[in-house]
């Protein structure tokens, strides 16, 4: 069902984005097994001239430290990004998981003490959102059944590669920004808590991935720096999993934003990858400059 629904609208040259918001019944599992079923609110993005059928992208967020930062997240829109795949014809889902902002709920991506990392449920419960989001807009007669792709930045980018490893039909590709776990850069910056985890969970996620996926960092990333990121990705290939691995130069202060401070040094690429993996009649959208503001990006 339609919650609010607003336009956005672009100068009269150009043609109309429109954005809903709406909620989607989820169920999901906790780090100690617990059921938790509820509504996450999840925003959308089409551009009305686009044609029809729409492939679907769903954008993954990230996970600010501060637990004060989750609560008050707000709604996830990432819209400077989302209205550029929307103009290349994606109906693009933003969805604010459990734990964050207006879906409020259990911090089920809690991955427990620093020293003892268990991450395999926390993501487990992001991909499952994902994909139940997914389900959710194949339903939309302007969506199509057959054509999707899984994106996300830090820990939403990770979760596009646990997404991978589901291989779920009718995902073509998986996108990875600045993905990864337990990082936070004012305390410990550059050197997350459980590495040898967390590369044991994409080598896991490799295992079993075989939809191609392309992996994004930035050199002056503070929260994961600059080799973790590349022996996480030479793990999950090293496993089997399909993936190209992109390391851009310093972006600002900390690279891990790079997806929201830097749109134009990323979508080149993202477009080439996207034309070489089931999409090659996209067309680059005009470029669109980053926000003011965005959500914090998060780990």
């Amino acid at each position: 069902t339609l919650g609010l629904l607003a336009a956005l609208l672009l100068p009269a040259a150009q043609a109309r984005l429109v954005q809903q918001v709406q909620r989607v019944p989820v169920s999901v599992q906790d780090l100690y097994g617990k059921e938790v079923s509820q509504d996450i609110v999840v925003t959308v993005f089409v551009e009305d001239s686009t044609p029809r059928p729409r492939p679907v992208l769903v954008i993954g967020h990230g996970r600010p430290p501060e637990a004060e930062k989750r609560i008050s997240f707000g709604r996830a829109t990432l819209i400077s990004s989302a209205r550029w795949f929307a103009q290349m014809g994606f109906a693009v889902a933003v969805p604010t998981r459990i734990g964050y902002g207006v879906s409020a709920g259990p911090d089920l991506e809690d991955s427990g003490d620093c020293l003892r990392k268990s991450y395999p449920a926390g993501y487990t419960a992001a991909a499952t959102q994902t994909l139940a989001v997914l389900t959710f807009m194949r339903q939309r007669p302007d969506v199509a059944q057959d054509r999707a792709v899984i994106l996300g930045q830090s820990y939403g980018g990770a979760t596009s590669i646990a997404v991978a490893a589901r291989n779920p039909p009718g995902v073509q590709a998986a996108i990875n920004f600045a993905g990864g776990g337990g990082g936070n850069p004012k305390t410990m910056p550059q050197s997350p808590c459980g590495q040898p985890a967390l590369e044991a969970l994409f080598s896991g996620y490799g295992a079993t991935a075989r939809i191609p996926t392309l992996w994004i960092y930035s050199e002056n990333d503070m929260f994961f720096g600059l080799k973790l990121p590349r022996q996480w990705f030479d793990a999950f290939t090293a496993a089997g999993g399909v993936g190209e691995y992109k390391l851009f130069g310093p972006v600002g202060d900390n690279g891990h934003s790079l997806f929201t401070l830097s749109p134009e040094t990323w979508q080149p690429l993202v477009l080439a990858f996207l034309q070489a993996h089931g999409y090659p009649e996209l067309r680059a959208a005009p470029a669109v400059p980053a926000a003011k503001a965005f959500a914090p990006a998060g780990a």
